[in-house]
């Protein structure tokens, strides 16, 4: 049990004296930024997506 209690003060001290917390403009603009790639990555994938919808449409239309 004492060891238990010993971790919880520790991470405690760690937290409270040794972690460099964001600001809120620091947590806002990684924020913009994590948006802004998920936005790019989500249209990168739709566009492949719609290419490979027209290329198997041509397929299909040379197999029927």
């Amino acid at each position: 049990m004492n060891k238990v209690i010993n971790y919880v003060k520790e991470s405690y001290t760690e937290l409270v004296h040794k972690v460099t917390w964001p600001t809120y403009k620091e947590l806002t603009n990684s924020a913009v930024v994590v948006l802004v790639a998920s936005l790019i990555i989500a249209l990168v994938v739709w566009l492949m997506d719609l290419g490979f919808e027209n290329i198997m449409k041509i397929i299909y239309k040379q197999i029927i």
